[in-house]
């Protein structure tokens, strides 16, 4: 997997450090800090990590540790339309399988991957808390239940902009 090098702008770089003040460059503010870094960048690149660890005065190991632990903190720039497919026990014993492959068939992306428009992404969750909607798929804030592989298409539809 290669690396995305990105260059932070000025601005960015006193925003963040903005987060962090409003956190008193706390460390044991951390988690804090990450949830309004990747507000404001919709991600967190290593970048953004070394500053971090850099204004609360902590290591960049610490850092990425954090991030990799917690499934909230991404290291990958997501799509403008975020899709998650449920794959809890109900989703899954009502198809989901199916509707995850048919819209990594539709996106031609695997789970984790952003489409190279930047318009979608893909991930999976466990549980999310409508079973009696299984089969469900979430696209941005929306929530799709009863989502069969033929429906999959007509819903991406929707949010190609």
């Amino acid at each position: 997997m290669s690396t995305i090098k990105i260059t932070l702008r000025n601005s960015d770089v006193e925003q963040l450090k903005q987060i962090c003040k409003n956190f008193n460059n706390d460390p044991g503010e951390l988690i804090n800090v990450l949830h309004g870094a990747q507000g404001l960048f919709g991600y967190l690149p290593a970048e953004v990590q070394e500053l971090v660890a850099e204004e609360l005065h902590i290591s960049v190991a610490k850092v990425y540790g954090v991030v990799t632990f917690y499934s909230f903190f991404t290291m990958k720039p997501k799509g403008k339309h975020p899709i998650s497919i449920c794959l809890g026990t109900a989703c899954y014993v009502r198809g989901a399988e199916k509707i995850l492959e048919e819209t990594k068939k539709q996106l031609k992306i695997e789970v984790g991957g952003t489409t190279p428009d930047g318009n979608f992404s893909l991930s999976c969750l466990r549980c999310v808390g409508a079973c009696g909607l299984a089969p469900v798929m979430i696209v941005g804030d929306k929530t799709y239940g009863r989502v069969t592989p033929d429906r999959v298409k007509e819903i991406l539809a929707e949010f190609n902009d």
